[in-house]
């Protein structure tokens, strides 16, 4: 059966946001965050969505870009994602090769992909000369039937708050989310200093819930979030968890997330996913105590382009 390899289109949304359902369910998405991310993607990160027809069916994708935040040039990603009733027929191994091909006209010169960490998708890499980096879990909370720990009493100097406070002005949040961003651990580091791409990239993406995001000010200073990532159903996924230096060390992002995942849940929430790197301890020890549970790895893979 032919395979066919093209850019995305308005009309693929649905199916293509389907296919990543299936091939990694752990994942808040839509159609409409979908149609977001290929029509208000920055021009520097020469970002393409391409999805792989079989039999006249939307059965993989790939999402390839610059990762123009980093400060080492010439750094891209492919991730690759195929419908797992549609595995074993090469259709991976085209849509990764017209991702690879697209990054190196842009100009890259390394390209990095996340593998899920089972022996068939990490052969697949290992094959096309991907070379094992580090890796990064899935965890999953039962919202429904789960038991989350109370909203301790908050210190004199603390109030909790939504990040829809700052719908006005909402660069005190995008300073926090820079600050927090340049200090997670990873391949690629990243550096948010374009506010204006940040307000397309994550103040206004349909995933994000500003109300059900929360702020924890010290003293009225924006000192640690949560964003909340949901689909407007059922499903629940932490976008961003972090702490300003300064305050870090008083339990702050705790307090943010318990908040958020606790009105979550009254909200009608029913599961709750979020995703940690294997060497960021302090955030994995966090999720353990909310009841998190590791439910997949991925392994981020490298390659060289020659």
């Amino acid at each position: 059966m032919t395979v066919i390899v093209r850019a995305f289109r308005p009309e693929d949304a649905s199916a293509s946001a389907e296919v990543l359902r299936a091939a990694l369910p752990f994942m808040v998405t839509t159609p409409e965050a979908t149609l977001w991310d290929t029509s208000h993607a920055a021009p520097a990160s020469h970002y393409q969505l391409f999805v792989a027809e079989r039999g006249g069916e939307i059965v993989a994708r790939a999402e390839a870009g610059i990762a123009h935040e980093a400060s080492t040039p010439g750094q891209a990603f492919a991730n690759v994602y195929v419908h797992p009733e549609h595995r074993g027929h090469g259709v991976g191994a085209l849509v990764l090769r017209t991702a690879e091909e697209h990054v190196a006209g842009a100009g890259a010169d390394t390209v990095y992909s996340w593998v899920l960490d089972e022996v068939p998708n990490r052969s697949f890499a290992e094959r096309r000369g991907y070379r094992a980096s580090r890796s990064a879990h899935f965890l999953r909370l039962d919202l429904a039937n789960g038991t989350l720990p109370p909203l301790p009493e908050l210190p004199a100097d603390v109030e909790l708050v939504p990040v829809s406070a700052w719908a006005d002005d909402p660069r005190p949040m995008f300073e926090l989310d820079a600050e927090c961003t340049a200090d997670e651990p990873g391949d690629l580091d990243a550096e948010l200093d374009d506010f204006e791409e940040w307000l397309d990239s994550t103040w206004r993406h349909p995933l994000l819930d500003q109300e059900l995001s929360t702020v924890a000010l010290v003293d009225g200073t924006p000192a640690a979030f949560t964003a909340a990532r949901t689909d407007g159903r059922t499903r629940y996924g932490s976008g961003m968890t972090g702490t300003s230096r300064a305050f870090r060390g008083r339990g702050l992002a705790k307090l943010a997330k318990t908040d958020s995942l606790r009105r979550a849940r009254a909200a009608g929430y029913t599961e709750a996913f979020t995703g940690n790197d294997s060497d960021n301890g302090p955030m994995l020890a966090i999720n353990k105590w909310f009841g998190y549970e590791i439910c997949a790895t991925e392994v981020r893979y490298v390659r060289d382009l020659g």
